[in-house]
């Protein structure tokens, strides 16, 4: 499929994260400012992967996979190298989770949002299954993904991120961190990968926030 420039932009933010990350926000005012032609969706996920993956699919049902693109950080890159497989469509992964089904058993009970430390939900034990029943195998098309990866990463293996996303158009940073900090300097080359004219450059940098 001849992939053309992104006229529809998914995002997904990571587990514990919202719309309100840093990174959401940064790319959302990125794209507002010098792409607002290109429809912007990112959702809040609820917490059970099978719910949010059928909200996700559902919601992009209509979008063109030839025009459009997801982007993920952390669980939010496992969503959407599940929504990639299945459309067709670019992915731009942020230290993306490879195997969260393992990772995420000892968060079973309630949990704290990293943005509304107020507000909580619980992560239910069927819910490690249902991650399970989202894991695709090989990638088909490992060229429509472009991947920035932290060896700094203080939550998850930059090596089996590595291994799992070789072949894709990738980026291994020496240090860096989970929530990738100074994630606007990739802004402009994540929208050259979307097919779209490279703007001048990405907006002041705002202060970043923990996020998953």
């Amino acid at each position: 499929m001849f992939l053309s420039p992104t006229t529809h932009l998914l995002y997904l933010h990571g587990f514990r994260s919202s719309p309100r990350s840093h990174k959401a926000q940064a790319m959302a005012a990125y794209m507002a400012q010098h792409y607002p032609h290109v429809h912007w969706w990112c959702p809040q996920l609820p917490p059970s992967p099978r719910e949010a993956m059928d909200m996700l699919m559902r919601g992009v049902a209509d979008w063109p996979p030839a025009h459009m693109a997801v982007v993920g950080s952390s669980l939010g890159g496992f969503y959407a190298t599940h929504i990639a497989e299945a459309t067709g469509c670019r992915a731009l992964l942020i230290n993306p989770a490879v195997d969260p089904a393992r990772d995420l058993g000892r968060y079973i009970g309630e949990n704290r949002q990293w943005h509304a430390p107020e507000e909580s939900f619980y992560f239910l034990p069927e819910y490690v299954e249902e991650l399970r029943h989202l894991a695709v195998g090989p990638l088909a098309h490992p060229t429509r993904y472009r991947a920035i990866l932290a060896k700094g990463d203080e939550v998850l293996d930059w090596r089996e991120m590595h291994a799992r996303y070789a072949g894709t158009h990738l980026t291994l940073l020496e240090g860096g961190d989970h929530a990738l900090t100074g994630f606007e300097a990739f802004l402009p080359d994540l929208a050259a990968f979307m097919g779209l004219s490279v703007a001048p450059g990405p907006l002041a940098k705002n202060p970043s926030s923990p996020e998953a």
